[in-house]
């Protein structure tokens, strides 16, 4: 039963995924109630992975902590938007059920290395667009998209990793 909810709330992130990548592409921002409905939906899946409230609920929300903290400061200094910062403490919330030896956090640790990653990319194609444009400024850097593509591949990949 647990297992199923788990797939129906993997289901609901990518759908939640697949919203804030329109929205961030489009309107250059991320809705406070895409970020709340991800943040909702995370005790779910402490539930459907069997956590229990200390340590291990109590640790992912003194993780969530953390994430926030670190990327409020690039908030801060202008690295990156307040919707970006809101959509990444909502994601460190979740938890997705451990593969035998997996590391507690890989999950989260997964999504910000894929999104460090594929947010630099974008980075480097949003300035050459920019540039051939002619635009004034600097570009606008839809980040949620980076964001999306580093949840969905560290928290869809059990389901999408059939050799897993």
């Amino acid at each position: 039963m647990q297992g199923n909810i788990h797939l129906l709330m993997a289901t609901a992130l990518a759908v939640l995924m697949a919203r804030v990548v329109w929205r961030d592409l489009a309107e250059r921002t991320i809705s406070n109630r895409l970020n709340l409905a991800v943040a909702v939906l995370a005790p779910v899946s402490w539930w459907s992975a069997g956590l229990s409230p200390w340590p291990d609920i109590a640790l992912q929300i003194g993780v969530a902590t953390l994430v926030f903290l670190f990327f409020a400061g690039a908030f801060a200094v202008g690295m990156m938007g307040g919707g970006d910062v809101k959509l990444l403490t909502a994601l460190a919330l979740w938890r997705v059920p451990l593969l035998p030896g997996e590391p507690s956090f890989a999950p989260l640790l997964a999504l910000l290395t894929i999104m460090a990653l594929a947010g630099g990319l974008l980075t480097l194609v949003m300035l050459v667009l920019h540039r051939r444009s002619g635009a004034p400024g600097k570009p606008e850097i839809p980040y949620g998209l980076a964001i999306a593509v580093g949840a969905l591949a560290a928290y869809g990949e059990r389901y999408l990793n059939q050799y897993g």
